[in-house]
């Protein structure tokens, strides 16, 4: 007889999964996505929102993260948070977990036959890295938009300072034609900047917050060209060209690298992978081992052996650009 119990956990997290983004959504709204071809900002804007309001919302939204990253366990998931700019604070990112540890205990309840104590822990572990996997994707997924997008936002700073607008009007041009995530970030530099913050130290922070060494570039050649003059558009323009080169260069790392990367992931994977296949064909097929004292233990060295085996591969193809 065929054991669907692997199957089911599998269908659990993925309903987690699908669970965590659509309470997302239904707070935030689909804007928050970053799938429109219109930014939040602009969005917000439209609904009758003042700028002074929008401003404070988003700075909100975009540095509660930050004082959490002191706190040693949960620092891992409010630095990835910050890089996603995940709407959530931290208590309702906590409350989120509570929630779908809950959902997935329900689920585990009705759906398997497992004793208490083992949903309990599968539940919260489904619920924390459910919440963890969510954002861990959502952080790679804007970190890359934005260092797509920075190119051409960069060039269209170009163009407009060299038809004779000011660089203020320039962040603004891009702020309104470029989408999110970029779109929003320049429109809350444009604001900062309008309400009389000073644009390089303004273009520093948002590097720092994102962690982008390209942004640091850019940061510090607007400060340079306000204390020491020059044309900046012809700075910019050497920038644009720095960063579509180091663009190009990140991808045919992660081409050469692509190989090393998966097969570490099939490693790791192959064991679990063939448990469960196993478990699905002769589901007592290890009902004799797990008698034995030593199966607990084997089965923690086993997992880490896997865990070191992702960080060594990890460590193998992290190559510095």
């Amino acid at each position: 007889m065929i054991s669907a119990e692997p199957l089911i956990y599998i269908l659990i997290f993925v309903a987690v999964l699908a669970l965590v983004q659509g309470v997302y959504l239904v707070i935030f709204g689909k804007s928050i996505s970053m799938d429109g071809k219109v930014n939040r900002r602009l969005e917000m804007l439209d609904k009758g929102g003042s700028r002074e309001q929008v401003l404070d919302q988003l700075r909100k939204e975009m540095t509660h993260h930050m004082r959490s990253q002191s706190i040693p366990i949960y620092s891992m998931l409010a630095n990835r948070a910050q890089k996603a700019n995940i709407a959530f604070t931290p208590t309702q990112l906590v409350m989120v977990m509570v929630g779908v540890s809950i959902a997935a205990f329900v689920l585990l309840t009705f759906a398997t036959e497992v004793g208490l104590a083992v949903r309990a822990i599968v539940a919260v572990l489904m619920g924390v890295g459910g919440v963890f996997t969510w954002v861990n994707s959502k952080a790679n997924k804007r970190m890359n938009l934005i260092g797509e997008q920075l190119p051409d936002a960069v060039e269209l700073m170009v163009r407009s300072l060299r038809v004779g607008h000011p660089f203020s009007s320039a962040v603004a041009i891009v702020a309104r034609e470029v989408p999110d995530p970029l779109g929003t970030e320049m429109g809350m530099i444009s604001d900062e900047a309008a309400y009389g913050r000073d644009m390089g130290e303004t273009l520093k922070a948002m590097a720092e917050r994102l962690d982008i060494q390209d942004l640091r570039f850019l940061a510090v050649a607007v400060t340079i060209q306000q204390t020491s003059g020059g044309n900046l558009a012809e700075i910019l323009d050497g920038l644009a060209k720095v960063i579509r080169a180091r663009f190009r260069l990140f991808r045919r790392v992660n081409a050469i690298t692509a190989e090393a990367k998966w097969s570490g992931k099939l490693l790791s994977g192959f064991p679990i992978i063939a448990l469960i296949g196993i478990n699905l064909v002769k589901p007592d097929y290890f009902d004799e081992v797990m008698e034995s004292p030593y199966f607990i233990p084997a089965c923690i060295v086993v997992a880490a052996f896997l865990i070191l085996n992702l960080i060594v591969m990890r460590a193998l193809v992290n190559i510095k650009v």
